[in-house]
């Protein structure tokens, strides 16, 4: 069994795991209160929130697999070494459980709230689907095979390639309507600062164990924090700089004007 060399850096390990833990969980309440306040949900795109919710899905199966079952375990230093430490925190579970339920909420605010014109695309239920089907193939080639290292390495495969487009649908929808008006800026700034805990995270493990294993034996994690930089300091722009002065499509009327007028297209009843 693996063990830590360094008392200082593992204890900066464990605080910071834990504060990128926070950063990360209360990143998902702006959104959720703007929604709740607003009864609304344009301006939140819904292919983000359902590529999400199966990007966290995924992340916690293969958490929560690597961090609690002896088997995956066992398979992984046969791998990479009966030395090395396992590259999953209690944080990292605890914030995909969390993640998995307050992205679900976001769902049922869609499902419940105004929604203007908006709906989720055939392309994001196409990728959706196919990623679920892709999990449900080889879980039932790993129930023959044993391979379950091999499994959560699909499921990592599966949250690596959500994480690189779901951030996608919003900066195109927030670029169209030259707004970013409805989607919340504090999840944005929560969220880069928990990416930069857990990448740094990261460096304080393989300083200690001076190994890089950590890394690309968890490239899922490394490449989570790195798209989400590059994305967040895209929203950032966007709401800072390109479309600062700017709180409704096309520059020209609010959102609110966005939602009266989706209303408008709808068919009224007309008394007989």
């Amino acid at each position: 069994m693996s063990s830590w060399n360094s008392v200082p850096l593992h204890v900066s390990y464990e605080v910071l795991g834990w504060l990128t833990f926070c950063c990360w969980s209360i990143s998902f309440y702006p959104q959720v209160i703007m929604n709740y306040r607003r009864k609304s949900v344009v301006g939140l795109n819904f292919d983000f929130v359902l590529l999400n919710l199966t990007k966290h899905s995924s992340y916690l199966f293969y958490n929560a697999s690597l961090y609690f079952s002896p088997t995956v375990q066992k398979q992984y230093r046969n791998k990479f070494g009966q030395k090395e430490m396992i590259p999953v925190a209690a944080n990292d579970v605890a914030f995909s459980s969390h993640a998995v339920l307050l992205t679900a909420i976001s769902l049922f605010q869609i499902a419940i709230y105004d929604r203007g014109n908006q709906k989720v695309s055939k392309i994001a239920w196409a990728i959706v689907s196919a990623a679920w089907l892709v999990a449900a193939i080889c879980f039932f080639i790993t129930l023959f095979t044993h391979h379950w290292l091999w499994l959560l390495y699909v499921f990592n495969i599966i949250q690596v390639c959500m994480t690189c487009v779901k951030y996608i649908p919003q900066a195109v929808m927030n670029y169209r309507r030259k707004s970013t008006t409805g989607w919340s800026i504090g999840n944005i700034l929560l969220d880069f600062s928990g990416s930069v805990g857990n990448y740094t995270q990261m460096v304080m493990q393989s300083i200690d164990q001076g190994s890089l294993t950590n890394f690309y034996g968890n490239i899922g994690k490394l490449l989570l924090s790195l798209v989400s930089v590059f994305f967040d300091i895209l929203f950032i722009i966007q709401h800072y700089v390109l479309y600062r002065h700017k709180k409704g499509p096309n520059s020209k009327a609010p959102l609110e004007a966005e939602v009266a007028k989706s209303a408008t297209d709808r068919p009224v009843a007309q008394n007989v």
